[in-house]
């Protein structure tokens, strides 16, 4: 099975003529109806994409396909498309802790709050975030592509900076603590 499921929800036509031609398409089709839809998603590890003829309000990022008639190819490249933008968004948001981020737009989110960062905070919570305890002597490396010229503290005005946007913004003083080990993410 490959790793993109496409889930034809109560749309009986569509999947008669998708299924037609699934030898020729680059994802897995499966017909649904409500009952069965519920241990489909909970029990796949796939990306999956719904697609229906009208909106579900039980079903959150389906596709509604209502444009009648509509060219096969051009359905094709929808669900394509839609598949690539749903593996893009879910590249770019990573959970940190009890926060969400998202490289993409370069925010951290946490109940309806939203902090942009810059591209340098971004990488820096995201490297330490990876790496776990990480000295100062790595971020310079890593995060900053170390250079002599880099002073020694542009490491720890950074981190004081972040701190401080998190603290303003989320209330949170202990976002990036600092230990014996190097610079970790609470």
């Amino acid at each position: 099975m490959s790793s993109k499921v496409l889930i034809v929800y109560e749309y009986q036509i569509l999947f008669e003529i998708l299924n037609e031609i699934k030898k020729n398409l680059n994802f897995d089709i499966i017909k649904s109806n409500k009952d069965e839809f519920d241990d489909i998603t909970l029990n796949s590890s796939n990306s999956y994409l719904v697609i229906s003829s009208k909106k579900q309000k039980h079903l959150d990022n389906c596709l509604i396909i209502n444009e009648s008639p509509i060219k096969l190819e051009k359905l094709i490249d929808f669900i394509n498309i839609n598949f690539l933008k749903n593996e893009y968004s879910s590249q770019s948001n990573l959970k940190i802790g009890k926060y969400k981020l998202d490289l993409n737009s370069r925010k951290i989110i946490f109940n309806n709050k939203t902090l942009n960062l810059t591209e340098r905070e971004t990488n820096l919570i995201f490297f330490i975030n990876q790496k776990g305890n990480v000295s100062i002597k790595e971020l310079q490396k890593k995060v900053w592509d170390y250079s002599v010229e880099l002073d020694t503290h542009t490491v720890e005005t950074h981190i004081y900076r972040l701190r401080k946007k998190m603290k303003d913004v989320f209330g949170d003083e202990n976002f990036i603590l600092h230990g014996s080990e190097g610079y970790s993410i609470n």
